[in-house]
């Protein structure tokens, strides 16, 4: 059977889907915003984040969001964290990244160039693959189509700046809801799409 592939995204509703998790995350292009995320997270939303990790038999990650996983994630495997670290410790990771590197954390894999060719051997080798954060690397696999699922949760925030998750010049696309939108207290939503080939004009008059 052949493997899933889902890209996970946190977004703001102007799209912005730059640092949500800290202020160091991610300041190219001077963005002031990072750690954004933070103060409007809630237990239903992130009850929904633990979900798919929880099920995942593989990670993929652009080289940025590695770093930055690999930096923290081998030092939390204990305590309230602990079990998103030993998840990620358990399963194989790949990394997506221009320049050769070695990768230092345990079972990390670097992809090669060809990155349509790559989705495809891990298709057939894991069940459950996930793309979370990696704004860079995702715009790659959104122009190709080289993805199942593509969940955004999405918060009641606008930055007026930062990386978009479709940004002026993205690849021309339609999606499908796969599944009811879910709300959370924080009024943050998570949707679910699936690509659904390329839009379509008419005419409303």
């Amino acid at each position: 059977m052949t493997g899933r592939i889902t890209i996970d995204l946190f977004t703001t509703l102007d799209g912005v889907a730059q640092a949500p998790g800290g202020p160091e995350e991610d300041t190219s292009g001077g963005f002031r915003w990072g750690g954004w995320q933070a103060p409007v997270d809630d237990d239903v939303l992130g009850a929904t984040v633990g979900e798919g990790i929880q099920g995942m038999d593989a990670l993929v990650l652009g080289r940025r969001t590695y770093d930055i996983f690999a930096g923290y994630w081998p030092h939390h495997t204990t305590g309230p964290a602990g079990p998103i670290g030993r998840k990620f410790a358990s399963i194989p990771k790949y990394v997506a990244s221009r320049s050769v590197m070695t990768p230092e954390w345990e079972g990390t894999t670097q992809l090669r160039p060809d990155i349509a060719a790559e989705m495809d051997a891990l298709r057939e080798r894991h069940s459950d693959i996930h793309v979370i954060g990696s704004v860079d690397f995702v715009q790659t696999l959104l122009a190709g189509e080289l993805y199942d699922i593509l969940n955004l949760w999405v918060y009641p925030i606008v930055l007026g700046e930062g990386k978009k998750v479709f940004p002026d010049g993205a690849t021309p696309a339609r999606l499908r809801l796969t599944e009811p939108t879910l709300t959370g207290p924080s009024g943050g939503l998570r949707l679910r799409y699936a690509p659904d080939g390329r839009p379509t004009t008419g005419d409303m008059t």
